[in-house]
């Protein structure tokens, strides 16, 4: 046996000498494979994930009381800040440099409308611009279709005011975009935009305003579903034009301009088409009015108005050239009025 041990001890001790050589080679090679060499740069030579550079579906949705109320966005306008008067060009950048709104190329205006889902009435307050101002407006349809509805559904439509970027969405290719629907406007408003003698007698580059409003009423009209009311200034309020809906005279910017006051329960939503163009400006200078006004004077006292209406009711408030989704309250301040924009959120019912 002792001829034996040391011959056997020593492939013993070479055999274990073998067997640590396989375990490391092994775990070298399990190393290699889990832990394989990266080049100190490699999260910066990673290809880059490409931007999407497009805007979520345009539409915004809350409860006043038992009404939907669905903001709908049209797109934008670049006005000039020259087009605002009564007031110097200094106090205007100043105004919009305080809210950090931008002048160049122009102050970006958006363009809303309001569909109001009553239970019993779909509703669509002003419809948007079309094809009548440009590639940044027109897309009414596409936002209402991406927030659960199609223009066929529609069965009322309340017009501010008879300006293009108000009522030209009623067309498309000389076609009513909403079959279903009848259009009311202010019977100032269609006397005056609907006239081809007062078209005739405007200033040349105002007269194709006024061949927008009678085109995009058109075959509403030939239809038997274009109607008018007359809102009255004394009363304050007209009758209602659909359950929950009063016509509110909001007279100047243009003959029969008006909004729309909806009322459900205890809470009110004050749809007031144009009585505010720059929320950066007109809320802290009411007294600030747009070249675009028929009555700029009558424009200013409408604006005064409302807005301490708006404050002292709490009313919601939603403005079609206020920045999407144009709804909110307004606040009175020691000068002027501050704009208080609706918070995002689910849809409650509980408060």
């Amino acid at each position: 046996m002792k001829l034996h041990s040391a011959p056997l001890r020593a492939g013993m001790g070479s055999g274990k000498r073998v067997f640590q050589a396989l375990v490391s080679a092994t775990l070298l090679a399990a190393a290699t494979l889990v832990l394989p060499a990266m080049p100190t740069d490699a999260r910066a030579q990673a290809p880059a994930h490409a931007q999407k550079k497009t805007q979520v579906p345009g539409y915004y949705r809350m409860m006043v009381g038992q009404f939907e109320v669905t903001a709908l966005y049209d797109g934008y306008i670049d006005l000039d800040p020259k087009v605002l008067k009564y007031t110097s060009a200094r106090e205007v950048q100043r105004l919009l440099a305080r809210m950090f709104v931008e002048s160049t190329p122009g102050m970006q205006t958006a363009v809303n409308a309001y569909l109001i889902n009553t239970g019993s009435h779909l509703i669509l307050v002003d419809t948007g611009a079309s094809a009548c101002f440009g590639p940044t407006l027109g897309r009414i349809r596409e936002n209402l279709h991406a927030a659960g509805y199609e223009p066929e559904q529609v069965d009322t439509i309340l017009l501010t005011h008879l300006h293009a970027d108000h009522a030209c969405g009623l067309l498309s290719n000389g076609t009513a975009v909403f079959p279903a629907a009848t259009v009311y406007a202010d019977k100032a408003d269609a006397d005056y935009w609907l006239d081809e003698s007062k078209a005739a007698a405007a200033p040349k580059d105002a007269q194709g305003l006024f061949a927008m409003a009678r085109d995009a009423v058109a075959p509403y009209r030939a239809a038997g579903r274009f109607r008018t009311f007359s809102a009255s200034a004394s009363a304050g309020a007209g009758d209602e034009l659909v359950p929950g809906v009063r016509a509110v005279p909001e007279f100047g910017h243009t003959p029969g301009h008006v909004g729309y006051l909806f009322t459900s329960g205890k809470e009110k939503l004050l749809l007031w088409g144009d009585v505010i163009h720059s929320h950066a400006v007109q809320f802290r200078s009411p007294q600030v009015a747009i070249e675009f006004d028929t009555d700029s004077h009558q424009a200013v006292i409408t604006r005064n108005r409302v807005l301490a209406d708006a404050a002292r009711d709490k009313l919601w408030v939603g403005g079609a050239h206020l920045p999407f989704p144009g709804i909110g309250h307004v606040r009175r301040e020691q000068v002027g009025y501050t704009w208080v924009p609706v918070e995002y959120g689910p849809i409650r019912n509980d408060r």
